[in-house]
């Protein structure tokens, strides 16, 4: 079994490694003629792989004739401008062209889709940030994709184990992978922090903050290039439901201990009230920063590594560089379980903080 994992282990980095050749390894015309060199186009394409998109897309590469070639697939565009326009995203071929709809033409630059003329003008202030119109954008992302999918993925896997147990107690196939791992969510996370008389009702969330956040961070190692939780608005999303959820189940004595601290002398519950509450506030906030920012250096680092043998080119700097992002790699195998485990356990904190009961003399 360990050799099965090994062996899947280095197949997936193999293929993230071909993926990012095909991207960054062809020369462009602007490499031959001295424009950018390797270097930049490494760091251009580690931040290309960190933002969203509006297409799913493996790899690219040029042809003879100087033309890019996009392998992968467009998603839906869905914009609010005067009205509902709904358009694929291979209109935009990456950004390379402008996307004509209803007679209106609309730019993918830099991410994010701008209004503009028939000649794909972008304006700009004195600190150069495009000031086009940009119309409400709802559309169908790659990470939004993928959080649908690990969605499904998981009312699959447990409604299936759950339908499972009525008929068997004893787990079976999937469920003697999960079983350990939810009795350890509720055993050490959520009992201990919350107490017993009230854990039952926060396990649910409790549950899918830890697989949603796991399983989509295992995603983020594959060749398939998902980085949702590197997306802050996916943190904060996340840590505004822990945030909701800590502040209406909140008791008396919770909000008590903010506003008005019982044994503090008057003068000083004045001063600490603001700050307590402020302190409601900064608790989510590090939650996001947290998972956000370590997902992302991970991916920084880790691409950086791999960059690495393009610019070496020798027998001795190549496989350096390989061994250290396989290295690497596996430990990020153990950051992605531990900023599931990290993010869930702070989150039964704040809840268990939030209903305990205060004895008072």
């Amino acid at each position: 079994m360990n050799r099965f994992k090994l062996v899947k282990t280095i197949t997936l980095l193999l293929l993230f490694v071909t993926a990012s050749m095909h991207a960054i390894s062809t020369p462009s015309k602007e490499e031959t003629h001295g424009k950018k060199d390797l270097k930049t186009e490494i760091k251009e394409y580690i931040n290309h792989h960190l933002l969203d998109s509006h297409d799913f897309s493996l790899y690219s590469y040029e042809t003879d004739e100087g033309e890019h070639k996009y392998i992968g697939a467009p998603l839906p565009v869905i914009l609010w401008d005067g009205g509902l326009k709904v358009f694929s995203s291979s209109k935009f071929h990456h950004g390379e062209t402008l996307a004509e709809v209803d007679g209106n033409y609309y730019k993918l630059y830099h991410g994010k889709i701008y209004k503009t003329d028939a000649a794909g003008t972008i304006n700009y202030d004195e600190d150069h940030h495009a000031t086009n119109a940009k119309p409400l954008d709802f559309s169908i992302t790659k990470n939004v994709v993928f959080i649908f999918l690990v969605g499904l993925l998981m009312f699959f896997m447990f409604s299936r184990m759950a339908k499972k147990y009525k008929n068997n107690p004893i787990p079976t196939g999937l469920g003697r992978l999960l079983e350990p791992i939810i009795l350890y969510v509720r055993d050490d996370i959520a009992i201990p922090n919350i107490g017993k008389k009230k854990y039952k009702k926060y396990m649910s969330y409790l549950l899918t903050i830890f697989f949603f956040i796991w399983i989509i961070n295992l995603l983020g190692l594959t060749p398939l290039g998902v980085n949702v939780t590197n997306n802050i608005a996916v943190t904060l999303a996340l840590a505004l439901m822990t945030y909701f959820i800590t502040t209406f189940s909140g008791n008396k004595d919770y909000w008590k201990h903010i506003f008005w601290m019982p044994g503090v002398p008057v003068p000083m519950k004045i001063i600490l009230a603001p700050i307590e509450l402020l302190g409601t506030i900064i608790k989510p906030f590090s939650l996001m920063i947290r998972l956000y920012a370590n997902i992302t250096a991970g991916h920084v680092v880790l691409m950086s590594i791999i960059g690495l043998m393009f610019i070496f080119k020798n027998w001795i700097g190549s496989p350096l560089s390989f061994g250290l992002a396989f290295a690497l790699s596996l430990l990020e195998l153990l950051v992605a379980a531990l900023q599931a485990y990290i993010f869930t356990m702070l989150s039964a904190l704040y809840f268990g903080s939030a209903v305990e009961e205060h004895e008072h003399h």
